[in-house]
């Protein structure tokens, strides 16, 4: 066997942080530079050791967003890499040639169906907005609809004062109706959120709704049952603009057609040279594979009950190699 040709190898990591952000990581996240050395190293060692994931990217940013969003519990960050991996590849379609030039993508990106606005926030956060109404469920599949998702995401998460400072959402509601619900079944709606709000290393700190309509309620109570407590608390639903505005919604970040300055169409336009600027290290992430035959099968469907006891031995059968999973190699993280 030659030497594995690791997706992106391992970088002698420099920090990017500005300094009230490094300073942001320490007091929530527990990060400066020792902590965080030693967990790459230990990421590292853990990825060359597991016998299920055959190529990884190896480089700090990739896998400094899994640490801090689990705020460098290493095992956790092990687990969130490598149900990432996984649910890349089970869902292969959604996760796989995220290019923002194909029609579809482009075509999604013109409407304003999510894109990110130029520039952060008071709290140092990108603001990402969301027009579902603008999706044709006639016309888009839910494949369009996950892929446009994860090219949004995967391209802000490759920012490294966004993996600490974490994002605002925005969602307009209007024109969403009962054909847009038919996208996915209940079943693929628990698995997606669930997954998401377990894999996608993001942090949410804020979601903003407005226009969501009357008839969709028992739709939008059914998606807030599936999410965490955590998160919950951090959803303000509006009836409109101007209810949002009278409940002192901020909205300086948002394009000039919903109270803020800066053109739609123009925010689309920044966003979109963004995207393209990434585009090579999204391909690229399409090198990154695990052996589907070594997880249980509930695990590759996405099972939520498969995801909750984790990749431990349960999924591949007793033998000894199958303890690298999730529990391979720890050791403690020093304290100062």
């Amino acid at each position: 066997m030659g030497a594995i040709e690791w997706a992106i190898d391992e970088d002698n990591y420099e920090c990017t942080l500005s300094e009230e952000t490094q300073k942001l990581a320490k007091d929530e996240l527990r990060e400066d530079k020792n902590t965080r050395d030693q967990a790459l190293e230990q990421m590292r060692n853990w990825i060359k050791m597991n016998p299920r994931i055959e190529n990884c990217r190896l480089d700090g940013r990739f896998l400094l967003k899994f640490l801090r969003c689990k705020k460098f519990n290493v095992p956790m960050a092990q687990e969130a890499t490598e149900r990432y991996l996984l649910l890349r590849q089970v869902y292969h379609q959604a996760f796989h040639s995220l290019d923002i030039t194909e029609p579809n993508m482009e075509e999604l990106l013109s409407l304003g169906y999510l894109f990110a606005a130029p520039g952060r926030d008071a709290k140092g956060r990108r603001v990402i907005i969301a027009r579902p109404g603008v999706f044709d469920p006639h016309k888009y599949t839910n494949v369009d609809m996950c892929k446009i998702h994860a090219i949004t995401y995967e391209t802000l998460m490759e920012d490294e004062e966004s993996q600490v400072r974490g994002f605002v959402h925005f969602a307009d509601g209007a024109g969403v109706s009962f054909p847009h619900l038919t996208l996915f079944t209940p079943k693929e709606a628990v698995r997606i959120v669930k997954n998401g709000e377990r894999t996608v290393p993001m942090r949410h700190k804020e979601v903003h709704g407005i226009n969501s309509h009357p008839s969709l309620k028992f739709a939008l109570d059914f998606g807030l049952s599936l999410i965490s407590d955590k998160i919950k608390n951090r959803i303000k639903i509006y009836t409109s603009l101007e209810d949002a505005i009278n409940n002192k919604l901020d909205v300086s970040m948002m394009p000039k057609e919903y109270g803020g300055t800066i053109p739609m169409k123009e925010m689309i336009d920044l966003w979109r040279k963004e995207i393209i600027e990434l585009r090579p290290t999204l391909l690229n992430n399409d090198k990154m594979k695990v052996r589907l035959e070594l997880y249980s099968e509930k695990a590759r469907e996405g099972a939520v009950s498969a995801l909750k006891q984790g990749f431990g031995c349960s999924s591949v059968g007793s033998n000894d190699s199958s303890m690298y999973g999730i529990t391979g190699s720890f050791r403690k993280l020093e304290v100062d």
